[in-house]
């Protein structure tokens, strides 16, 4: 049967990735490094065919993924889906891995059919950095108090206008988002402290994790007061919030469906 003949199937992929050289998940014109182009590239050498990829949200420069998510279609794979998984990962460099391969539904896209997602921030509360993960994690050199910092979270789950936390260069029209969950986790490491902020929401805007989480430092330094939060977010001004984090910290853990 002739590859015209043979019917189309649409593949969903669950990819991790240290993002620390890339320029994003995105393939844009003069790129330097993209993961989706790394994937794409891998399809190309398996079954000879220019495939684009789509995935289920871009991940800036410097930003990781554990549960970034991709689709394609495709009639050029004969055998089951699942051996997707050693194919590619004979192709691809070692700092991207494809950790499972689904068959889905034909009209099944990434994006479009995604409904949230889980992004982790990784704070070193130390004086040392941790050099074997100081490319996860963004060394805060200041104590910080864990408790204001949960106090002030709390006051951003639901669904609020979070234009103040937008990042700039890439406004959207309707700033209102709905986070799910909040949650901020210190554990004692050698030398500090390990503070691990995990947001879950219906989705989010430019550099919006990232912003939230500079905003939370500065709640954790003593700066404001949790409450100030509330004055944030009705002020609608992205330059009354926090610092942006470093890239570093991120990783998109897990898209929802």
């Amino acid at each position: 049967m002739s590859d015209e003949a043979k019917p189309l199937r649409t593949f969903k992929l669950t990819v991790a990735y240290n993002g620390s050289r890339y320029s994003g998940w995105q393939w844009q014109p003069g790129e330097t490094l993209s993961v989706q182009r790394q994937i794409e590239t891998a399809i190309h050498q398996i079954i000879g065919e220019e495939v684009r990829v789509a995935g289920s949200g871009r991940t800036d420069a410097g930003v990781h993924a554990f549960g970034q998510v991709a689709s394609f279609s495709t009639n050029r794979w004969n055998a089951p889906a699942d051996r997707w998984v050693r194919a590619f990962n004979c192709f691809l460099p070692k700092d991207i891995v494809v950790r499972r391969a689904e068959e889905a539904a034909l009209r099944f896209h990434a994006i479009r059919d995604s409904v949230g997602k889980l992004y982790r921030y990784t704070i070193r509360n130390s004086r040392v950095v941790d050099p074997h993960l100081a490319h996860l994690q963004w060394c805060v050199h200041r104590t910080l108090d864990v408790e204001a910092m949960r106090a002030a979270a709390q006051r951003l789950v639901g669904t609020h206008d979070f234009a103040s936390l937008q990042g700039q260069g890439s406004p959207r029209y309707n700033t209102v988002r709905t986070i799910h969950t909040l949650e901020i986790q210190a554990t004692d490491v050698w030398e500090g402290r390990v503070i691990e902020i995990n947001v879950c929401a219906n989705g989010f805007l430019y550099n919006m994790v990232r912003n939230i989480v500079g905003t939370l430092v500065e709640v954790g330094h003593g700066k404001h007061p949790p409450e100030w939060i509330d004055e944030l977010l009705a002020k609608r001004d992205r330059s009354s919030a926090g610092q942006t984090a470093p890239a570093a910290g991120l990783c998109l853990m897990e898209v929802l469906y």
